[in-house]
């Protein structure tokens, strides 16, 4: 079964937004068994989404459009569906009674016309109840294919395709079963590691697929099974998995849920009770801003202090001037003092600290751009690692941001 996603507006043709809402829902729909065919951005103009719609209905069973559902005079998505199924707008109370319940409680203005106008729906459309925000959700059927109109503001879309896009879809289709297995690897690239497991991948059986998600200092391997046996996929998933991870053993760091590095951290520690802070010098901060990205961070994470300038390291992390004039600002003693200094400050079981050189210029150290050193403390002991992460600024930022997370996890799994 495939779907066709159709995104209305023109700040992301623009360039104005990005277009996270397709990604969300792609996702979605994956998770139960359903392929999206295409993504299209296209204008809030009547004859470029009367066009969309009809091209999607030829190529999808399920046609899910996200945008143009505001209350201004430019946002015509609503008037243009109606069309499109020869059908034409009535007032939802229900849709109304939600709007003005909105008003008076959050808004608080007086309710114009425009808002009032937000209850149109078309005749035809099954209204899926917006109570985040007053744009309803519309969900339409012709021709044996379904139509899904959701508001374009992302935790309105996101809370509509959950609750309720989501179960609706699985009441009215029967969905093959999926599973995804996602394995971490540091070390290696993308095409040696291909070619050193060219052979069990040749073998895969027809149901399972795999998929190479390069990143910078790390390779993901996504295993996903899907077919209607739910039993043959866990067992044979299980079975690939076990003739797979001995060809991995010097370069397998985990396995990873479809979430980040950082969220796995983020578990791994809620559930081990454990706090983590950080010190960052060259990372300016990234560490504890991909932390922080998390729900619940505050559960784990303690703080962070960006010591970019080699006097903040003296000042505020109390690194030793003569430890920095001995080593260099960018040395292993001193990655290591910062982790140790922070993790006292703090007071937690795992400190990270970054020291290195970014570039494009040397800065307070000789050493070469791209040189970073990475340092882990613990309660019990203290250690750290150079790397050489080349020379493109925003590259050598997220290697070591990267670095630093399996270095911490690979710690964490001592546990």
């Amino acid at each position: 079964m495939q779907a066709e996603i159709i995104t209305i507006g023109d700040e992301i043709l623009i360039g104005q937004i990005v277009d996270t809402n397709s990604a969300f829902i792609s996702k979605a729909l994956n998770n139960i068994g359903v392929s999206v065919y295409q993504i299209e951005s296209i204008q809030d103009d009547r004859a470029h989404i009367l066009k969309a719609l009809k091209e999607a209905e030829n190529n999808a069973e399920i046609i899910i459009i996200t945008g143009g559902l505001g209350p201004t005079k430019d946002d015509i998505t609503k008037k243009t569906i109606a069309e499109y199924f020869q059908d034409t707008l009535v007032q939802s109370d229900a849709v109304l009674k939600n709007i003005q319940y909105l008003w008076e409680n959050h808004i608080k203005q007086p309710l114009s016309q425009v808002n009032i106008d937000q209850a149109l729906v078309p005749s035809k459309a099954q209204v899926l109840m917006n109570v985040n925000g007053s744009a309803p959700g519309m969900w339409l059927e012709q021709n044996g294919k379904i139509f899904i109109s959701l508001p374009g503001v992302p935790f309105e879309m996101k809370a509509l395709m959950e609750n309720l896009v989501i179960p609706k879809l699985r009441e009215t289709y029967k969905f093959p079963y999926i599973k995804h297995t996602t394995i971490l690897t540091y070390g290696l690239g993308e095409s040696s590691l291909a070619e050193r497991i060219e052979t069990w991948e040749d073998n895969l059986p027809s149901f399972i697929k795999l998929a190479y998600l390069p990143g910078l200092g790390r390779v993901r391997l996504r295993l996903s099974a899907k077919n209607t046996d739910r039993n043959l996929v866990e067992t044979e998933m299980q079975n690939q998995i076990n003739k797979l991870l001995p060809q991995l053993e010097d370069i397998f760091v985990s396995f990873e849920s479809e979430d980040s590095i950082e969220a796995v951290i983020s578990n791994q520690l809620t559930r081990l009770g454990l706090t983590v802070a950080t010190a960052e010098s060259c990372t300016g901060g990234k560490i504890a801003e991909s932390l922080t990205k998390i729900p619940g961070a505050s559960n784990y994470f303690k703080g962070s202090i960006v010591s970019y300038a080699t006097q903040s390291k003296i000042n505020v992390l109390k690194v030793s001037e003569e430890l920095i004039n001995e080593h260099s600002v960018i040395s292993a003693p001193v990655a290591e003092a910062m982790a140790k200094n922070v993790l006292e400050i703090f007071q937690t079981d795992y400190a990270i600290a970054t020291t290195g050189n970014a570039g494009p210029d040397k800065g307070d150290s000789d050493a070469e751009v791209g040189t970073v050193f990475i340092a882990i403390a613990t309660k019990d002991r203290v250690f750290s690692e150079e790397f050489n992460l080349g020379n493109h600024r925003t590259k050598v930022i997220r290697k070591a941001v990267n670095k630093a997370f399996e270095m911490l996890e690979k710690e964490i799994l001592k546990k």
